[in-house]
């Protein structure tokens, strides 16, 4: 995470949401339809006035088309990690978010993984 309070960065998120939703040219209802999700809270969420869970958030990132991790990194909510680890593990990071190639679920397996080594390594 960013140093941006929690209100800020759900304020950002919600934001990027809407832009995106906008952008997909879909309405907060069609929104809703392909989501699972009502289009009240969703309304909330843009506005930023609560916090979505992970499934909520998977659900809005396929509807919409969008890598969930580079999205949450789009908004600010998933923070560069470099300043903690000089050697360049938010390029790494940042990567893997990137590749259109990978699934979701790929991406956050080899994110895991990524960090698991970087841990071990930096704790010695």
């Amino acid at each position: 995470m960013t140093d941006a309070s929690p209100e800020t960065q759900l304020a950002a998120l919600g934001a990027l949401l809407r832009a995106q939703r906008v952008s997909a040219e879909l309405s907060l209802r069609e929104l809703a339809n392909r989501t699972n999700v009502s289009n009240a809270y969703l309304s909330e969420l843009e506005r930023g006035l609560h916090e979505p869970s992970l499934r909520v958030l998977r659900a809005i990132a396929s509807a919409l088309g969008t890598p969930l991790g580079s999205m949450l990194a789009s908004a600010g909510v998933l923070g560069d990690r470099e300043d903690d680890h000089p050697s360049g593990v938010g390029e790494t990071e940042a990567a893997i978010m990137r590749d259109a190639e990978l699934s979701e679920p790929q991406r956050t397996a080899l994110l895991s993984v990524y960090r698991s080594f970087v841990q071990t390594h930096t704790s010695r």
